[in-house]
């Protein structure tokens, strides 16, 4: 009896599991991530839906309807009243807003990559005919689109939620309010979530990842304050005409002040400060002696006019920032060796 001998066959090629398998296992590691970011902005929307509700009853209750505009003089008693109930939200909440994006970025995007590359699981992924580039992909594309869809609702109830300061002249353009409106606190978000899975990959351990995460967007977020912001477009100038008031239109920023010498030249504010303490020892009032001698002070402002090329400029920046950061990951991911 003869036995014939036949080479092995060639390798079979595993097929590569399909999208829909691949988003359920995506969601089912990460559902608790989503879930809290869920419930976050769940809470802090129900807080800003009680709070509204109120504010505006309290509006009702007060007459403040009825007053165009609200800070009118004969509306400046109940306004006072609202105020004192209403104006620590007004400073607190959306300062405390801020810090959102970071979360997103820290607790939902860091952890995102560098759990599985710490732990080592993502080599299970990898030869189960998922792939490196269809592992990430589903990754980041499933968590970014829920992650954003839900702050830019988020960002729509705070709209509302502050619409009552805005009727007593709060400006949109001032930074705290500015990326928490329109569509920009969404792109801030998706790019904390960005920010957050490139450290995940370029450092490959959690917790050095979140705290890599943390700095990246308080940095970013810093930078855009004070440099990038401003230079969108140059603030427009206006001067004192009279006391107290200005030419510029209604709600605008004003971003900067300065007095003004008689002869015309910009005044420092040591300058200003040895004045006015000088005045005070003759026994002289300030604001009348420097009105009497035509000293006058000059601002820069932005119009909140500027608010949704603004807010196009911004959020344009950040999500191309955003796709350049995805696709970092997705060449870190195709580039480490398993």
């Amino acid at each position: 009896m003869t036995t014939l001998t036949a080479p092995a066959p060639p390798g079979i090629r595993r097929p590569a599991v399909p999208w829909a398998r691949l988003a359920w296992v995506t969601w089912r590691q990460h559902r608790a991530g989503l879930a809290g970011v869920a419930a976050l902005f769940a809470g802090l929307g129900l807080l800003l839906l009680v709070n509204g509700l109120a504010m505006r009853g309290s509006l009702a209750s007060l007459g403040l309807n009825a007053c165009h505009p609200v800070s009118a003089p004969r509306c400046a008693t109940q306004l006072s009243i609202f105020d004192s109930d209403y104006a620590i939200w007004r400073n607190t909440v959306p300062a405390l807003l801020q810090v959102l994006p970071a979360l997103i970025g820290v607790f939902t995007g860091g952890p995102l990559l560098a759990r599985e590359l710490e732990s080592g699981t993502f080599r299970f992924a990898w030869t189960q005919g998922a792939g490196r580039t269809r592992w990430v992909l589903a990754k980041l594309i499933l968590l970014a689109v829920p992650v954003t869809g839900a702050a830019a609702a988020f960002s729509l109830l705070f709209s509302w939620w502050y619409q009552p300061f805005l009727a007593e002249g709060s400006s949109l353009m001032a930074p705290v309010i500015f990326d928490l409106s329109g569509g920009v606190f969404a792109a801030w978000a998706l790019a904390g979530f960005a920010v957050g899975a490139f450290a995940g990959i370029a450092i490959r351990r959690i917790v050095p990842a979140m705290a890599a995460a943390l700095a990246g967007w308080a940095g970013l977020a810093v930078t855009t304050a004070l440099y990038l912001r401003p230079a969108y477009q140059a603030p427009l100038v206006a001067r004192l005409v009279r006391q107290g008031q200005y030419l510029i239109p209604a709600r605008s920023y004003v971003t900067s002040a300065w007095w003004i010498s008689p002869d015309g030249r910009p005044m420092s504010s040591s300058a200003v400060s040895s004045l006015i303490q000088r005045l005070e020892r003759q026994g002289l009032n300030p604001k009348a002696w420097v009105i009497q001698h035509h000293y006058g002070q000059g601002i820069t402002y932005q119009p909140e006019s500027r608010f949704w090329p603004f807010q196009l400029i911004e959020g344009g920046w950040l999500l191309a920032l955003a796709l350049i950061l995805g696709a970092a990951t997705v060449w870190l991911v195709r580039r480490r060796a398993a």
